[in-house]
């Protein structure tokens, strides 16, 4: 999947296999979110503790979370998890 940037956008298949099952207003504000992320993927306020590379995408008010991993060598944003959060922590 790519949005016409640089950096791709992969998902594992654990991951796409959550986004699939996403409602369409979700995935429309994860994208808008994605977009952004892939023209600057490393936001220091988003990093997970202990989990190099990896950063997460939050929507509070409904509860979900992206997170995903930057890949420098391949120019690529890899999606690890989506759901929501006790779902995404466990997986990761």
């Amino acid at each position: 999947m790519r949005f016409g940037y640089r950096r791709g956008l992969e998902f594992l298949p654990s991951a796409r296999k959550e986004w699939d099952k996403l409602g369409a207003t979700i995935r429309q504000q994860l994208v808008k979110k994605l977009r952004e992320r892939l023209e600057r993927p490393r936001i220091p306020s988003a990093a997970l503790h202990g989990m190099p590379d990896h950063y997460k995408i939050k929507l509070r008010q409904l509860g979900y979370r992206l997170v995903y991993r930057v890949d420098d060598g391949s120019v690529t944003v890899l999606v690890v998890a989506v759901g929501k959060r006790e779902r995404v922590t466990s997986t990761t």
